[in-house]
């Protein structure tokens, strides 16, 4: 059922003032068959193509949330959670549908009880007033590997949230 960056858009070019750097994220909205959705995230640029579908781009170094869900005549048939950070054109990247031309893939985590479990630490960073998108990466990818083992993760907590903070002024 997956389909990719380039069937989304439905052999249409990029739009002229799409950015060059960073992610160019394809959305769809069908009510009850495929939704996909950014969960958190601060996009610079949108476009709509239709009244279905749209594009957003996410600056280098910006984290987002992308969730996608389908689903057919007998119920889910897809449910995922892919947390991602936009790189610049000459950094490395894994590809992802529906992300051009991909990202630095911190969580990927597939089947609703997990993705659950994803928005449920999400909501829970939202709750101590931290945005999720200025959370640490170190802390998305702890997150998609204890799931992924099906183990319990450590929570995002406010001291965690300052040493990251005091960090990344460092590395600036």
């Amino acid at each position: 059922m997956s389909i990719g960056f380039s069937s989304c858009m439905a052999g249409r070019p990029l739009p002229v003032d799409a950015p060059q750097d960073g992610a160019l994220v394809a959305l769809t909205w069908q009510e009850g068959r495929i939704e996909h959705w950014i969960r958190f995230g601060h996009p610079h640029y949108e476009h709509f193509l239709d009244k279905h579908s749209r594009l957003l781009g996410f600056a280098p170094g910006a984290i987002f949330g992308f969730v996608r869900w389908a689903s057919n005549d007998y119920g889910t048939v897809s449910s995922r959670i892919d947390i991602l950070q936009a790189v610049d054109r000459f950094a490395p990247y894994q590809t992802l549908p529906f992300v051009r031309p991909g990202g630095e893939l911190l969580l990927s985590i597939h089947g609703w009880p997990k993705v659950e479990r994803v928005l449920q630490r999400i909501d829970a960073i939202m709750a101590l007033s931290i945005d999720p998108a200025a959370a640490a990466p170190d802390y998305w990818r702890h997150l998609h590997n204890r799931l992924s083992v099906g183990q319990e993760a450590h929570p995002y907590t406010r001291l965690q949230h300052r040493a990251w903070l005091k960090r990344r002024s460092i590395l600036r």
